[in-house]
């Protein structure tokens, strides 16, 4: 089971890597059409404001084609033969099944209490996917259908049929029977989620009533499960979903940037459902805190090794957003310190949210220039002052607080630990002992300590595949952030976590047959290196 969760967890994460650079678009075409920050150039009907907003309109693409993009996307992580043709078939299912939906409301929406003349993307429940004007199912009801899918391609793909019936065979087959299967499944949609829609906004306000508390328990948990790879299931149903707003807060945020940079009102009065988006402040602020915590902590003599350790994975927490490469340099040595990480993220959320910044802040530094910095700072400037205060003096708090557990409880965090143990001959050896990057390039180095080039990446993966228990041990294999994740079919030839850092990994988490190797940012090369060693993706 925690095999099947921590997989369907990673292959909600493949579309939100693309928020990144939508993020930078929507925010820069806010910016430059808005015009109380732009003035006269920006009007409506100038040549800049028609340009910008063919700009701005293109960049609202991946916000409002969620479900669109989660139904193609679930299969890149979840199918296990040909997941190209699956994402496919789910695409058309999925379309299928909208369809289906569609019709049905047409002809009985006054029977099943729906308002089908109302316009689409408002709180009646109405959405126009790809044209099709549906049920707001969300991504919920993406994932669905293609769940649904995935598995009816997973059992039927290889189906043999006879010869004079092969043109049905492959991908047709499977969508003749997803076809079937989606008109019973439309019609439990247009009887049942109604009923929910209700619930959900009942939902709503329940969370939005819960205020500081609230946010400061969700930041805890998104925290707290990221070593088990479950976060993405905690956050993808709010932040993507209608959980707490129509369209979920990263659209609904995106779409309502022009309305919020042209008024001074509070963002906590003009958008107060973006409160749970607030798990980033610890990656900009909480993480140089602890990075300076381990290197005044470090032994005198080896600060400036450790130093050259902490930099780039620092800078990947506060630019990026991603924090694993930092968190997982202690959390194997010293996991007590991760919740106290996780109590302190939650501390410093709900400090945030009570002093009235609210916004999307999950990511890096990145994300939060271009969905808030950039295009809100002239009318709402004052509070990110506020935050940058309260950011600072938590990087101080977090700082003292590690300092002192480090300390008082002889942590071997980094710099720490016996020579031996920790292989600080030079730098490049004190980077590999810890599955780091090496400075010279930035790219990861295999156990031979060469550069990382094509050639070097096989053998990197080779050597994955070889202590994951050989090819014959290997179900199943996708990645995440800076994760493999890894179905194994026996865990006790799965090696040790001493031998992943050895060969040049941070680290690995073995969960029964579920097994997570920590690699880096160049996971995705990683994984289809290991994939080509096995010759997985022929």
């Amino acid at each position: 089971m925690m095999k099947a969760i921590q997989r369907f967890g990673g292959a909600l994460f493949t579309p939100a890597m693309l928020f990144a650079f939508a993020g930078v678009v929507v925010g820069l075409g806010t910016l430059f059409t808005t015009e109380p920050i732009m003035g006269p150039i920006a009007a409506a009907g100038t040549a800049w404001t028609k340009f910008w907003t063919v700009f701005l309109d293109g960049g609202w693409t991946v916000f409002n084609q969620l479900p669109l993009l989660f139904a193609v996307a679930l299969p890149i992580g979840l199918a296990k033969k040909q997941a190209g043709r699956c994402c496919l078939e789910a695409f058309v299912a999925y379309l299928t099944f909208n369809y289906f939906v569609s019709s049905m409301l047409s002809a009985w929406a006054p029977e099943l209490g729906v308002d089908f003349s109302a316009t689409a993307g408002t709180s009646e429940g109405i959405v126009a996917i790809a044209g099709i004007r549906t049920l707001d199912m969300g991504i919920a009801g993406a994932l669905l259908v293609s769940g649904v899918v995935i598995a009816l391609h997973n059992r039927l793909f290889d189906t043999s049929l006879p010869e004079w019936l092969g043109v049905f065979s492959g991908s047709t087959f499977v969508y003749m029977v997803s076809f079937v299967v989606m008109l019973p499944l439309a019609g439990v949609a247009v009887l049942v989620w109604p009923k929910v829609q209700f619930g959900m906004r009942v939902f709503q306000q329940l969370v939005l009533d819960a205020g500081s508390a609230g946010v400061g328990v969700f930041v805890f948990l998104e925290r707290v499960l990221i070593p088990f790879g479950l976060h993405h299931l905690l956050y993808a149903p709010f932040y993507y979903d209608n959980v707490i707003v129509q369209g979920g807060i990263y659209a609904a945020w995106a779409n309502a940037l022009p309305q919020m940079a042209a008024s001074t009102r509070p963002l906590a009065e003009l958008a107060p459902w973006a409160s749970l988006t607030a798990t980033g402040w610890s990656k900009l602020f909480g993480i140089p805190g602890i990075a300076a915590a381990f290197y005044v902590t470090a032994k005198p003599e080896r600060r400036k090794r450790v130093l050259a350790l902490l930099v780039p994975v620092t800078l990947t927490s506060i630019l990026c957003g991603v924090t694993e490469p930092i968190e997982y340099t202690f959390l194997f040595v010293a996991p007590q310190l991760f919740v106290v990480h996780a109590a302190l993220a939650a501390c410093l959320s709900m400090t945030m949210n009570a002093f009235g910044v609210v916004g999307v802040f999950s990511g890096g530094l990145i994300e939060m220039s271009s969905l808030d910095f950039v295009p809100l700072s002239a009318t709402h400037g004052q509070t990110y002052l506020v935050a940058l205060g309260i950011g600072l003096c938590y990087t101080v708090i977090y700082f003292l607080v590690f300092r002192l557990l480090i300390l008082r409880f002889d942590f071997k965090t980094p710099g720490r630990t016996d020579e031996e143990d920790i292989r600080l001959n030079t730098q490049d050896e004190y980077r590999d002992a810890h599955g780091m990057p090496r400075a010279q390039d930035g790219r990861r180095l295999g156990a031979a300590g060469e550069k990382a080039d094509g050639d070097q990446t096989d053998a990197f993966a080779t050597r994955l595949a070889e202590l994951l228990g050989g090819a014959e041990n290997i179900g199943g294999i996708t990645s995440c952030a800076t994760r493999l994740r890894v179905d194994v079919h026996d865990p006790g030839r799965v090696a040790a976590n001493g031998a992943f850092v050895a060969a040049g990994a941070r680290g690995a988490i073995c969960n029964g047959r579920a097994v997570q190797v920590i690699v880096g940012l160049n996971v995705i090369q990683v994984a289809e290196g290991i994939q080509k060693v096995l010759g997985m993706g022929e």
